[in-house]
């Protein structure tokens, strides 16, 4: 009995350990280099881009996402750093429902920029109606619209808990009751993330057997090998990125319904691997400037042209 004592004490150090040290050091760097990034690509597609498609309106609907996730990362490090939350239920809800909207909203607006790369090369006059500015501005307002809706449910769950005489923001697969959070994780699981994923990898697949065909069509595959690689890079990023936190959010909500009986040291098990893939999943917010950088209609060259005239412009003083 001392040794599961022990074994058990061991494993909720290892656990509030990785939220106090591994979370907070995690979203600091998450908020420093995506803040950064974002901030690069608002004042790219700001100040250099005349033109505006529909993919530059996702892409810029996924900055705005980014950069309203990134706002909340503060509080959370300073909850997690000083093991307490000093504010009250409200803002707790809104910190995670913001952070759980930027999932949900990357995803469908990844979705989308795949269906629209994969129209912009079957229709490259852009003649088909869903390439329009306006249909754009639709969908993105009711991606921002569909997510809230399905975010929702979530209030109900995520609590205030005095824990060692202090009150601490619980996430949400570690607050509320488990077995109503588990059913709603799933259907969440299955709508806002597998759902959108195999639309994603749909139309990506779409694209390389476009790039293929083509490419067998022409003496050189050398201009082709560069899009070859970002689109599979693209769905194998954040198919990595997303997959490991769902399967674990679900399997730590069902770790603590009554119906799965665990030794308490095997919960906080799972508790330490689901706590470990809950900032990797949120890296999406740093790599995604690196796919505006890189995948944008000449972006990486019309900021690179409108930073150099900034610097080359003569001052008034001298003249």
């Amino acid at each position: 009995m001392l040794e599961d004592i022990n074994g058990t004490g061991q494993c909720l150090d290892i656990s509030r350990s990785l939220e106090k040290y591994y979370l907070s050091t995690m979203y600091t760097l998450e908020f420093i280099f995506g803040i950064i990034g974002n901030s690069v690509v608002v004042f790219g597609y700001v100040f250099c881009l005349k033109n505006w498609r529909s993919g530059n309106i996702y892409l810029f609907s996924l900055t705005v996402s980014d950069l309203a996730f990134l706002c909340t990362l503060p509080l959370l490090v300073t909850s997690y750093s000083s093991e307490t939350w000093p504010y009250k239920i409200t803002w707790c809800q809104v910190n995670r429902i913001f952070l759980h909207a930027n999932l949900y909203t990357s995803i469908l607006f990844l979705s989308f920029i795949s269906i629209d790369r994969h129209l912009l090369m079957k229709y490259p006059f852009r003649n088909h109606f869903l390439q329009k500015r306006n249909v754009a501005v639709v969908f993105s307002i009711a991606i921002w619209v569909l997510v809230s809706l399905e975010l929702l449910p979530m209030l109900i769950f995520i609590k205030l808990e005095d824990v060692n005489s202090t009150s601490k923001c619980m996430d949400y697969a570690s607050s509320g009751d488990a077995d109503q959070s588990l059913i709603y994780s799933v259907l969440l699981t299955i709508v806002g993330f597998i759902i959108p994923l195999c639309i994603m990898c749909l139309f990506y697949v779409k694209i390389l057997n476009f790039l293929k065909s083509r490419s067998s069509q022409l003496t050189s595959a050398l201009p082709l090998e560069k899009p070859l690689t970002l689109v599979i890079m693209a769905v194998s990023i954040f198919s990595l990125l997303f997959t490991p936190y769902h399967i674990m959010r679900n399997v730590r909500i069902a770790s603590r319904t009554e119906s799965w009986k665990l030794s308490p040291c095997t919960k906080n098990i799972i508790h330490v691997v689901y706590i470990v893939t809950r900032p990797v999943a949120f890296l999406n917010s740093v790599i995604n400037p690196v796919f505006y950088f890189f995948m944008g209609d000449h972006f990486r060259d019309m900021l690179i042209n409108k930073v150099r005239h900034i610097f080359k412009r003569p001052n008034p003083c001298y003249k």
